[in-house]
């Protein structure tokens, strides 16, 4: 079967834009099937550096055929906008597909967004701010708007009418906010309509005539597994599932057509946004990873916060998402490291555990139980096999791979396209 999952096996921003794109010019199809633009991917070609926040990755391989499925969230200004500056760089974006079935990010999700995460104060979650989870709770709660919608205004009206009954409520008597006109909505949407008319396609069929012609499709989750609504570090989630389940039902292929789940894993741990990091540095090597792997979100800006590997994680990512490889992403971060701890366990109220506690209570106390492995200080960004790697770095890649329980078939050695060593081909 030729299609394969790629997702984040941590907390997010492992580098799963470089391992799309370096698959993509290999495959017919890169499908984002989850999130919206709270996600980003830096790609760099050449000299080119291309940030991408809602198109996946394979926009950029000319051969490839970028799709938007059913189970993103699509702010139609953002996705426009990115069309925009990629196609005054020379990028063709005309063959992007995007399913009808998406939901729309509208304005006043972007507004209920920002004004719930102020209201919280010290309790917030660390949204971005996009209106990503209240699109998602109209989707659940069955009062959103998708893309299909932008084409029949009658309808389009209805149901902006009828989400924003509620939320004007709330917005003006519990928030002090001014009240949305409907008008206003159904206005700025339909202008929305006919830019994206070209793109819009039943993208279920596409992808699943593609598998049944032995195209190969690439799936590509936006977020990590720690982030996912159901197997992350509730409450500091997303509001979707980057998990390889979210992949079938964000982009309506059986979970019988997946042939390999692929997870990208930084050389050590980072994360954006609140919520328990049991491996989090606050010291000088915390600054020096997060300044020498330029750990800032390509969406948000912040900076991201910096830890030691946690291989409590990375099991627990092998398992939920029943990973069949790694790929080992940043490994040249930790140079001039003399040695490198590796979180191997936790200690939560004295004893000594090897799994992720399910308890939310448990995860936030837990401590990090170090192995200290030999680092190396020789540049590795020339390196173009695994025998060219240090005997140190060497090391430390197969204690990853042994402890995270699955094989790590590619490593990143620097941010370039080219700037990988691949041990087992992915396809």
């Amino acid at each position: 079967m030729p299609a394969l999952v790629l997702l984040g096996a941590q907390w997010g921003d492992e580098g799963k834009g470089k391992a799309t794109d370096l698959l993509g010019g290999s495959v017919d199809y890169v499908v984002r099937y989850q999130g919206g633009n709270n996600a980003g991917h830096t790609v760099v070609v050449g000299d080119q550096k291309y940030a991408l926040h809602l198109l996946p990755s394979g926009i950029l391989s000319p051969d490839c055929t970028p799709v938007i499925g059913n189970g993103v969230v699509v702010d139609p200004s953002v996705l426009l906008s990115e069309l925009s500056g990629l196609n005054e760089r020379g990028v063709d974006t005309s063959k992007l597909l995007i399913s009808g079935n998406a939901h729309i990010i509208t304005p006043y999700n972007v507004t209920v967004d920002k004004v719930t995460e102020r209201f919280l104060g010290k309790r917030k979650i660390g949204t971005t701010g996009r209106g990503i989870g209240p699109t998602y709770a109209d989707k659940i709660n069955r009062v959103g708007i998708r893309v299909q919608d932008l084409y029949d205004e009658s309808i389009l009206t209805q149901k902006v009418e009828a989400a924003l009954d509620a939320k004007n409520q709330m917005l003006t008597k519990l928030y002090n906010r001014r009240a949305i006109a409907v008008e206003q909505v159904v206005g700025e949407l339909l202008g929305y309509a006919d830019k994206l008319a070209p793109y819009v396609s039943d993208t279920v069929l596409v992808l699943n005539q593609a598998l049944e012609q032995d195209k190969v499709v690439l799936f590509e989750g936006g977020q990590g597994t720690l982030l996912d609504i159901d197997h992350g570090t509730y409450p500091f989630v997303t509001s979707s599932n980057p998990t390889a389940g979210g992949a079938c039902t964000g982009a309506g292929v059986g979970p019988t057509k997946i042939s390999r789940v692929i997870g990208i894993l930084k050389a050590y741990t980072t994360r954006v946004g609140a919520g328990p990091f049991p491996t989090e540095l606050f010291d000088e090597d915390g600054e020096a990873l997060r300044r020498i792997g330029g750990e800032r979100g390509v969406t948000t800006g912040r900076d991201r916060r910096c830890g030691w590997f946690d291989a409590v994680i990375a099991r627990y990512a092998t398992r939920v998402n029943g990973l069949t490889d790694f790929f080992l992403t940043k490994l040249d971060v930790l140079t001039g490291w003399e040695q490198i701890p590796v979180c191997v366990a936790y200690e939560i109220d004295g004893k000594r555990v090897e799994e992720l506690p399910y308890s939310q209570t448990d995860f936030h106390h837990a401590k990090p139980v170090y192995e200290m492995l030999p680092g190396w200080s020789e540049d590795i960004s020339k390196a173009k096999s695994f025998s060219d790697l240090p005997k140190n770095a060497q090391a430390y890649v197969k204690a990853l791979e042994e402890m995270s329980d699955a094989p790590i078939s590619a490593i990143g050695v620097g941010p370039g396209r080219t700037e990988t060593i691949e041990i087992n081909s992915f396809l």
